[in-house]
């Protein structure tokens, strides 16, 4: 049992749950406390290793597949086989005071019948597909891992151009993962800065009164309150799949800002959510339009409520304007209302401001300018600027 529950705890690792040490030897302590009955041992392993409810769905099926129910008939004949202990209460066959050594009904996992002395053989039909279910339980999840691993890699080092429409599907199934990860690196970061930062230099001032002992840890000042976070994604063609994955990062931390709002844009702007991985618009939204980032900035610089000293502006796009007015100078404007701009790029460098890009009129607006040509970069890149 203890290596069936390392190689779930190791499952559950690759599919994008953060498992510490500490956890998974949490997870053994309460399966040898509570038991192997199956409902039993989900709702335990669940305890110490599910943090979050949206681990639910990568917990649950893995569990199904790692612990497999036994038939209808199988339970039927556990029930059967289940006897009055001495005390009265329910006590699988084998497991009460026996010569063996007394006590040992609900203490822990009960050991392999072929290994566990004293203890009356079970079926030899019985013992074989109980141990084929296991050696095919405990086999299968390698290769899918391999694989799976495999594409993952495969995918974050793919260029936003060579998308096709499979790579964007299941790119928006990774994107669930990696969000969740982001989640997880916020909220570890506000509870470090729950009391503020060692303040060293208060602290050994007030320690010299008392010769160091005993030291008294003084703490600097919380930071101000969270920030707000306007984000833009350009949804034209050429960069559409950047821009989805990017609001799929972006919507499981949203906890962690004060206020967000979410805009795409082609010619005008939008305001849009993420429903089950996809972009849903709040309003009209011509994907077929001719881009206009200028009369977007226009729009944008209308919205005074939405942007504050303490927003920060993440815009997305190839700043590709189809030669029309680019109004740097509304950029210009809006950097002085917020934190700071930082635009993301999902082209090559070599291809800035060529064509009809018109990114360095925008640039020296932008506190940040990042390239962000496939998905491990953009990752990279939200983790920087968050």
């Amino acid at each position: 049992m203890r290596e069936r529950i390392h190689v779930f705890v190791q499952a559950l690792r690759a599919r994008g749950m953060e498992i510490s040490v500490a956890e998974a030897l949490d997870a053994m302590r309460a399966v040898a406390a509570a038991g192997v009955e199956r409902e039993v041992l989900r709702e335990a392993l669940a305890a110490c290793l599910v943090k979050d409810e949206s681990d639910r769905p990568t917990f649950d099926p893995l569990f199904d597949e790692l612990f497999p129910a036994v038939g209808a008939a199988g339970e039927e004949g556990r029930r059967r086989r289940r006897t009055k202990g001495p005390g009265g209460g329910a006590v699988p066959t084998g497991t009460g005071r026996g010569a063996s050594g007394g006590g040992r009904a609900l203490a822990g996992p009960a050991p392999e019948p072929e290994t566990a002395p004293g203890r009356r053989a079970p079926r030899a039909g019985a013992t074989g597909s109980r141990r084929a279910e296991r050696l095919s339980a405990e086999r299968a999840p390698a290769p899918d891992r391999s694989g799976r691993m495999a594409r993952i890699r495969e995918l974050l080092a793919l260029p936003f151009r060579e998308f096709t429409s499979r790579d964007v599907e299941e790119a928006r199934d990774l994107v669930r993962e990696l969000g969740a990860r982001l989640r997880g690196r916020l909220a570890r970061r506000e509870r470090a800065a729950h009391r503020g930062r060692l303040d060293v230099r208060r602290t050994l001032r007030a320690a010299t009164s008392t010769g160091g002992i005993p030291l008294q840890l003084r703490f600097r000042a919380r930071r101000p309150g969270r920030p707000d976070l306007v984000a833009l994604c350009d949804l034209s063609g050429s960069v559409a799949a950047a821009s989805e994955l990017l609001l799929g990062l972006l919507v499981p931390a949203a906890g962690y800002f004060r206020r967000v709002h979410l805009f795409a844009y082609v010619d005008r702007l939008c305001p849009v959510s993420i429903e089950r991985g996809h972009v849903a618009p709040g309003g009209p939204l011509d994907l077929h339009a001719r881009s206009d980032f200028g009369r977007v900035l226009e729009e944008l610089f209308a919205e005074r409520a939405l942007l504050t000293r303490t927003t920060l502006l993440l815009v997305l796009g190839d700043a590709r304007n189809n030669r029309l007015p680019p109004r740097a100078p509304r950029l210009r404007a809006l950097r002085d209302r917020v934190a700071r701009i930082v635009w993301l790029v999902p082209e090559p460098r070599a291809r800035w401001d060529t064509g009809d890009s018109v990114l360095g009129l925008y640039a020296p607006a932008c506190a940040a300018v990042l390239e962000c040509t496939d998905l491990a970069a953009l990752v990279r890149a939200v983790r920087q600027v968050l």
